[in-house]
């Protein structure tokens, strides 16, 4: 038998299943624009590689970072966002692509619990989770305001696996399509950190932030789960 536990919960970033970040994108765009951040400047190209090194992270802590501390501008920029956010949302249809609803539904019917978070505040992660359908259903849904830290502090993946009862992190698998939320994994000492080929990020960059696997698509996450769990079985 291996010392190694088996997976009983995967934890999946929430923006991986739904969508690729050109929503967040767009919304933080928008939102640093009523900032005087406008396309065309210097201080725009700046701020968005910062976002694009940032993907994953709480767009408070984005703005935060990006603004140095200026709260009056964070809060305007972070209510903007949410504004942003939601109107994106409308404008571009959210649904969970058909590999991924059937991949964590096979997943919950073997038994393996399943949680999906993302580093949004708890606004916009319920903008998502509405337009989920079943899938919100499978699982919490853990958003980075329940816990001190999102993404990619390791908070959120040990929030889940204090709620949901998992007696040893190694029996935790982190799914995401960013570095920040390998990240979180990683520092919780997740036993599976599983990156998704599904956003902007390359193999090497998610393997670099710490994924023990890399997949093209969500159909075969529950393949390589069951048979990590099996493995560990024996």
């Amino acid at each position: 038998m291996s010392d190694t536990p088996s997976v009983s919960l995967v934890c999946c970033d929430l923006v991986s299943v739904a969508f690729d970040g050109t929503i967040v994108e767009r919304a933080f765009t928008e939102a640093i624009a009523t900032q005087g951040i406008v396309t065309g400047t210097e201080a725009y190209v700046r701020s968005m590689v910062r976002f694009d090194r940032t993907q994953g992270c709480p767009p408070a802590d984005v703005m935060r970072d990006l603004f140095a501390g200026d709260e009056p501008r964070v809060l305007a920029s972070c209510l903007a966002f949410e504004r942003s956010f939601r109107a994106a949302a409308d404008r571009f249809c959210i649904t969970p692509p058909p590999d991924a609803a059937a991949a964590l539904g096979k997943i919950a019917e073997s038994g393996v619990r399943v949680c999906l978070m993302s580093g949004l505040s708890r606004s916009s992660s319920k903008v998502v989770a509405d337009r989920l359908g079943s899938l919100a259903g499978l699982g919490p849904v853990l958003c980075a305001d329940d816990a001190p830290r999102g993404f990619p502090w390791p908070d959120l993946a040990l929030t889940a696996s204090l709620r949901l009862g998992v007696g040893d992190v190694r029996e935790l698998a982190m799914v995401s399509a960013t570095e920040s939320g390998i990240q979180c994994g990683r520092r919780a000492g997740a036993g599976v950190i599983v990156g998704m080929l599904t956003g902007s990020r390359t193999a090497r960059a998610l393997r670099r932030a710490g994924a023990t696997h890399v997949l093209d698509s969500f159909a075969a996450l529950p393949d390589l789960v069951l048979q990590e769990a099996e493995l560990h079985k024996l």
